[in-house]
C-alpha cells in the first residue's frame, strides 16, 4: 500500500506568527486554545483565556464539546453536536486549525482536539508545537477577553476506526488482534500511585504497555522527534506495523500516542474513549490488573 501524504501535525510558533501576519483567503486559519486541567489542579482555563491568548484564537471546552449524557469524562460527541460546536468557533470545510494549550508540560489536552477533529472527518488540523508556553518563551504576541470569531457552517461525519470501545478491548484481551498503549504516568499504571479521580483506583488493563505521554517531549515541551519516538515504541516492543490502540485515564492524553505514531508515519491509532475511568468502572476484579489495592467487588 502506497504511504498517504499526511497532513502536517506539527506547526512551529514563528509559523503561526506569520501566518496571522499574512493570512490566506482559500485556507483560512483558526486557532484554537484547547486547556483542560484536572480539577484538582485548581485553573480554570477559561477564566486563563480571557486573561490572555494568542490573537485570533476561540476557547475550545473538551467539556462541553462531549457527550453529557455519559457516566464517563467527556465522551465524544455526536456528530452533529461537533458541527454546531467547532462551526461556532469558526471552523469551516476549508479552515487550517491550529489546536495548542497552556499546560505546563507544552502540549497536554490539545492532541485531544486534533484526534477529535480527525476523528470527525477535518484533516486540516495541526498542533502548535511546543504550545503556549512555548509561544510565551519567543516573546510572540498576546490578546485577552472573550473570543471574537464569525460562526460558520461546518460538516462532521464521525469516522468509527478512530474509537474502540469497552466491548473492543475486553474482547481483545484473549484475541490480541491490537496492541494497547497507556499513556499514563507510570506508577498510575502500576498501582502504586492514586487515580485523580475520586471512586477510582489505579491500575491497568491485562496485556497494556505504558508509555507516558510526557515521554513524547522534550523538556522544552517541544515534540520529540519521529526518530526519538520510532526509539520509544521500539524499547517498549511496539510494532508500528500492526494494529495499535491508545489509552489514558479519560481519553486525553492518550491522543499523545496517536500523535506520536502518526508522526512516524502510522495515521490509524485508535482511542479507547472510555479509557481507565470506565474499564475500572465497569471491569471483573481479574481485569484490573495493580500492584495495589486493584479491584475487590
Amino acid at each position: 500500500m502506497p504511504r498517504q501524504q499526511l497532513f502536517r501535525a506539527l506547526v512551529s510558533a514563528q509559523w503561526v506568527a506569520n501566518a496571522l501576519r499574512a493570512p490566506r483567503a482559500e485556507q483560512p486559519l483558526q486557532l484554537l486554545d484547547a486547556s483542560w486541567y484536572l480539577p484538582k489542579l485548581g485553573r480554570d482555563a477559561r477564566r486563563e483565556f480571557e486573561e490572555r491568548h494568542i490573537p485570533g484564537a476561540s476557547f475550545f471546552d473538551i467539556d462541553q464539546c462531549s457527550d453529557r449524557t455519559s457516566p464517563y469524562d467527556h465522551m465524544l460527541p455526536s456528530a452533529k453536536h461537533f458541527a454546531d460546536y467547532v462551526g461556532n468557533l469558526g471552523v469551516g470545510a476549508t479552515t487550517h486549525v491550529v489546536v495548542y494549550d497552556a499546560s505546563d508540560q507544552g502540549l497536554y489536552a490539545a492532541p485531544r482536539v486534533w484526534w477529535m477533529f480527525r476523528a470527525f472527518g477535518h484533516h486540516t488540523v495541526s498542533l502548535l508545537d511546543g504550545g503556549f508556553r512555548n509561544w510565551l518563551r519567543q516573546g510572540l504576541p498576546l490578546s485577552s477577553g472573550k473570543s471574537r470569531v464569525v460562526p460558520t457552517q461546518f460538516q462532521a461525519t464521525l469516522d468509527p476506526t478512530f474509537i474502540k470501545t469497552y466491548e473492543d478491548i475486553k474482547e481483545n484481551i484473549e484475541s490480541r488482534r491490537f496492541q494497547v498503549v497507556d499513556a499514563r504516568a507510570a506508577g498510575r499504571f502500576r498501582g502504586t500511585e492514586p487515580e485523580p479521580r475520586d471512586g477510582i483506583e489505579p491500575g491497568h488493563i491485562p496485556g497494556t504497555v505504558n508509555i507516558p505521554f510526557v515521554d513524547f517531549l522534550t523538556s522544552e515541551g517541544l515534540e520529540k522527534s519521529p526518530e526519538e519516538i520510532r526509539r520509544l515504541f521500539q524499547d517498549k516492543m511496539v510494532d508500528l506495523a500492526q494494529p495499535l490502540v491508545a489509552t489514558c485515564g479519560s481519553g486525553v492524553t492518550a491522543c499523545h500516542v496517536a500523535l506520536g505514531a502518526y508522526l512516524c508515519g502510522k495515521p490509524d491509532v485508535a482511542i479507547y474513549d472510555g479509557s481507565w475511568m470506565e474499564w475500572y468502572m465497569r471491569a471483573q476484579p481479574e481485569e484490573v490488573i495493580s500492584e495495589g489495592r486493584g479491584k475487590t467487588h
